[in-house]
């Protein structure tokens, strides 16, 4: 067999084990609305934390980590600060909404803010803002599957083509299986992964330079302002470091796909205790940057530094043992894909179509609708990853610095009872509004910070001065 043939083999034989167990994990249940959004809130701490690893480290963190170490030097290294913060932040604000999920048997984001606030349209702008943000971060996860098989099969299959096939298979199991399906391909992922990230890790620096200390030597005499800020980019330096890790780390579990996650947990107990583990996970990180760093020296010139982990992989071990790595960075995109892809299409289907076209249709309806908006949601992403451009990183930056907008509303309803639907609101719309217009007019960073971190300080100034004036 041919190099291509025997590690496209290999990342099918995973690629089909993963699917027919998001298949399984439904069979056994009748899957109605609860089942399929929330699991039957049975989850325990092991499936919260493969859940909860598998929707957090994602393309983002294999190929996205790795491409802006090997890119763009220094400024890569907020991801290891804010995939530690972030987790702080887990332990104080998923546990009480946990507490109000399970007393009023909520099952999306969108329902947390219609409990709290009592507006309606004020959930329907949080569907719709949690909607248009999931996209770039799908659009992430495809446009990473896409990169792993093209590069995996010696380019003997497109991106396009492979995003095609993770497209149909993400969609069937989530359309049959919901949630559980998330879970239980992500306990195949996550062995994967580390076994993957703990080999190659350790084996690329040993064998191309004898050690982790030799190569960060030749790498500083290569580049030596490739690991200070602002590194091989012109405008992210310390400001836009601090904003970037501020911002990520109070979103992180804003997104609504993580949100609805901690809905599946048993008690608020499971999440605090996986808020003291999940960082053991984190520990593969700096693993992943090494072989981003080491590739500036194995595979310069590489156009787009995503591409530069699995080059070297495909450049040092063999075809076993890429289609390894292959079928790991698949179920790395397919997990978080399938659960984005659920929580927009309910999202839609319960809290943006219900609302304001159909009250009184029932949760079988919804579900119904739900189930059918999966295709119409991934057939979007795919869209866009097919035509856009955009690195792994500026896409999951894209999506925070919108999505990050929602965390003064979060906070306020857990924690005041003061501040109104109408002010959260506006800070709402002012937050979005002004990250969008200087991503958008190629102003992000501004001023030196993170143009979504601008946008939340904006917010969090309009809900202060409204709440304070009592205009709203």
């Amino acid at each position: 067999m041919t190099p291509s043939a025997i590690a496209l083999s290999v990342i099918f034989a995973i690629v089909v084990l993963g699917s027919a167990l998001g298949f399984y994990a439904g069979a056994r249940h009748k899957m109605d609305l609860e089942q399929w959004t929330v699991a039957g809130r049975g989850f325990g701490l092991v499936f919260v934390w493969l859940l909860m690893a598998g929707e957090s480290y994602t393309t983002f963190s294999l190929l996205g980590a790795s491409g802006w170490a090997y890119s763009q030097g220094g400024p890569a290294l907020y991801i290891l600060a804010y995939m530690l913060l972030l987790f702080v932040v887990s332990f104080y604000i998923l546990p009480p909404i946990w507490e109000i999920a399970r007393r009023y048997s909520l099952q999306t984001q969108a329902d947390f803010f219609q409990q709290r606030y009592n507006s309606t349209s004020l959930a329907v702008a949080v569907a719709l803002v949690g909607i248009v943000f999931i996209i770039p971060y799908l659009q992430l996860q495809l446009n990473g599957l896409g990169i792993i098989v093209e590069v995996a099969s010696f380019e003997a299959i497109g991106r396009t083509p492979a995003m095609l096939i993770a497209f149909v298979l993400v969609a069937s199991f989530v359309f049959m299986s919901g949630v559980r399906a998330v879970a239980w391909i992500s306990v195949l992922k996550d062995l994967l992964l580390l076994f993957v990230v703990l080999t190659v890790g350790t084996a690329v620096s040993r064998i191309y330079f004898g050690g982790v200390g030799p190569t960060f030597t030749a790498l500083l005499r290569a580049r030596p302002s490739h690991l200070t800020m602002p590194g091989a980019t012109v405008d992210h330096g310390h400001a836009w470091f601090i904003s970037t890790v501020l911002l990520t780390s109070l979103g992180g579990y804003i997104w609504p796909h993580t949100m609805g996650s901690s809905f599946t947990a048993k008690s608020s107990d499971t999440l605090r205790r996986n808020a003291v583990i999940m960082p053991l996970y984190g520990v593969t990180l700096p693993l992943i940057f090494m072989v981003g760093f080491a590739g500036i020296l194995i595979a310069p010139g590489l156009k787009n530094g995503d591409l530069s982990l699995l080059t070297i992989v495909r450049k040092t071990f063999s075809p076993l043992f890429l289609g390894i790595v292959g079928g790991a960075g698949a179920l790395t995109a397919m997990v978080p894909a399938a659960l984005l892809i659920l929580t927009a299409a309910t999202l839609f289907a319960k809290n943006v179509y219900r609302p304001l076209c159909a009250p009184d249709i029932s949760d079988r309806q919804v579900a119904r609708l739900a189930r059918a908006m999966v295709l119409v949601i991934a057939v979007i992403a795919l869209y866009f990853a097919i035509y856009s451009s955009s690195t792994l990183v500026a896409l999951l930056l894209m999506g925070y610095a919108g999505i990050t907008q929602l965390f003064p509303g979060v906070v306020f309803g857990l924690f005041s009872r003061r501040v109104s639907s109408m002010t959260v609101l506006s800070g709402l719309v002012v937050g979005v509004a002004t990250a969008a217009t200087l991503i958008l007019g190629k102003h992000d960073p501004f001023l030196g910070l993170n143009a979504g971190f601008i946008g939340l300080c904006l917010n969090l100034l309009t809900v202060g001065v409204l709440n304070l004036t009592k205009v709203c």
